[in-house]
């Protein structure tokens, strides 16, 4: 099992000024298909130590601005019911987000879910740091039901608690319920250039020219300050198997890097999180994805950092 994100030398996870803090979230409590995100974080931390610390893409080493992976998030369950459960571990992961964002104010916190629904209780807390605030959320599900076998809280309502905080651009939407079909009609009727939802099917993209052309418009929907969520049932689950709700179709590696890579290029990304991946046993492709991904992710902000490009060459 590795260590740290990355099974990186301890000098820099130690560092007071890792450019990055990893935190992992194994919460599953609404999942209602297949089983297994708890054990996602960490699945994805030991696939991490077989990934390459050297970026070919970026022909860098990311991990040399540090990355500093915390202990998991644990929270002691409480309450009579499920839905007063879900309310208090939202709260409880909220106040730890935002202690973290405290002690460590230059870092940029990246969570390991875990379901999806870890990702409101993150936004709530990066929102009182940045008022102005938007999500980008990459997936296969709107999420957007406003509530689901009794809970509001439920995986499958994530982005509707999510947009009760800042304003959402979805992408790889491939399945929709009848609750939420008319709010995405309603958003793409009304043609805002900044509305509070903007979404993008996957059927209307595929391609990579089409996604290089995606990608404009995504960042004309999107404020300065961007928080990316990935749940990775966007990926086609031809290649991405483990997740609890898989959708035919679907996004390649590189359709997701040519949405991701702008974005983090020309937005200042305040944090992101990758939730929803179930192991599935004796095919490790989807958490190696999952931690490629995530490093990736980390040295696309490192190249977006004014200092980063500089000290992340390799040796």
């Amino acid at each position: 099992m590795a260590a740290n994100f990355g099974n990186i030398p301890p000098e820099f996870d130690r560092t007071e000024h890792a450019l990055f803090t990893v935190l992992s979230v194994p919460y599953e409590e609404t999942t209602t298909y297949g089983k297994g995100t708890a054990w996602g974080p960490s699945a994805i931390i030991d696939a991490s130590a077989q990934v390459e610390l050297y970026d070919e893409e970026l022909r860098v080493e990311t991990y040399r601005l540090g990355i500093r992976t915390l202990p998991h998030f644990r929270w002691a369950r409480s309450g009579a019911g499920p839905v007063e459960r879900h309310r208090k571990f939202q709260a409880a992961l909220a106040g730890r987000i935002g202690r973290i964002l405290d002690a460590y104010p230059d870092t940029t916190l990246v969570s390991l879910g875990g379901e999806h629904s870890i990702t409101p209780a993150i936004v709530s807390a990066f929102k009182r740091r940045y008022p102005r605030l938007s999500v980008l959320q990459l997936d296969a599900h709107a999420d957007l039901r406003n509530e689901y076998e009794g809970s509001p809280f439920n995986h499958a309502c994530a982005m509707r608690r999510v947009l009760e905080h800042c304003p959402v651009v979805q992408v790889g939407i491939r399945n929709l319920c009848d609750e939420e079909a008319p709010i995405v009609g309603a958003a793409r009727r009304s043609g805002a250039r900044r509305g509070r939802l903007a979404t993008f099917f996957a059927h209307e993209w595929q391609g990579r020219e089409r996604m290089r052309l995606l990608a404009k418009r995504i960042l004309s929907k999107l404020s300065r300050d961007v928080y990316v969520t990935v749940d990775i049932d966007v990926f086609d689950p031809a290649f991405v198997p483990g997740t609890g709700t898989p959708e035919p179709g679907g996004l390649s590696w590189y359709d997701v890097l040519d949405v991701l890579r702008p974005v983090f290029r020309n937005r200042n990304v305040v944090g992101f999180d990758v939730v929803e991946l179930s192991p599935v046993k004796g095919f490790l492709a989807s958490e190696f994805t999952a931690a490629k991904l995530v490093y990736r992710l980390m040295g696309y902000k490192a190249a977006a950092w004014p200092r980063g490009a500089a000290q992340v060459k390799s040796k």
